[in-house]
């Protein structure tokens, strides 16, 4: 992780790099990403960017695994109920789509194909062995924990700013947003639930 400023100005700046730099690379990618804007943005210099990120890469490293950090526990796994998980990482996803937007980069860039993040241990463990919990009370439908893990989380992208049929957007009537939570939430219930057995309404 980059060594971070000790004096409350060298902090200011610090946090407009991470914001400006958030926007470019959501916006533009690893590769499309300029130095010049973030720190036209920011309101700073290469020099000052470099000290602190070491360069291009590592800065796209400090905002990305921060924006995972943030997804973790902002929106904590309940695998007691599922389907009230999907539906927040739905609500997160609507407040931040440059996350999403991160994470799609990281794939398209990086990692093709496995799992995200090299240490996708640190973001995962807590989640599989809540999940593992309830499937061994009975209260989640049998399988490999992660895959269930990945389908929830597929699930509450179906309108996510990375969808190939419609993004949806914080603008449009609540109404609207309502009709999603209630489908995402009864289908993940449905998705979730171990077989022969009625889920309770929440």
């Amino acid at each position: 992780m980059p060594e971070q400023p000790l004096t409350s100005r060298g902090a200011a700046t610090y946090q407009r790099i991470l914001d400006a730099a958030t926007e470019e690379f959501a916006q533009h990618g690893i590769a499309g990403a300029r130095i010049e804007r973030i720190v036209t943005a920011a309101r700073t210099n290469k020099a000052q960017l470099y000290a602190y990120f070491g360069d291009k890469e590592r800065l796209f490293d400090a905002i990305f695994l921060s924006s995972l950090e943030r997804i973790t526990n902002v929106v904590p796994i309940d695998a007691d109920d599922l389907a009230d998980w999907a539906v927040r990482l739905y609500d997160e996803y609507l407040r931040r789509p440059d996350l999403i937007r991160l994470a799609t980069w990281t794939r398209l860039e990086r990692r093709p194909a496995g799992h995200l993040v090299e240490t996708h241990q640190h973001y995962d463990e807590r989640k599989l062995t809540a999940i593992a919990e309830a499937q061994a009370a009975g209260r989640v439908r049998a399988g490999d924990p992660f895959d269930i893990m990945a389908l929830v989380i597929a699930m509450s992208m179906a309108w996510s700013p990375v969808s190939n049929v419609y993004a949806a957007s914080s603008q449009e009537p609540d109404e609207v947003h309502g009709q999603r939570r209630a489908l995402l939430r009864d289908c993940v219930r449905r998705a979730t639930v171990p077989t022969g057995q009625d889920q309770p309404d929440r």
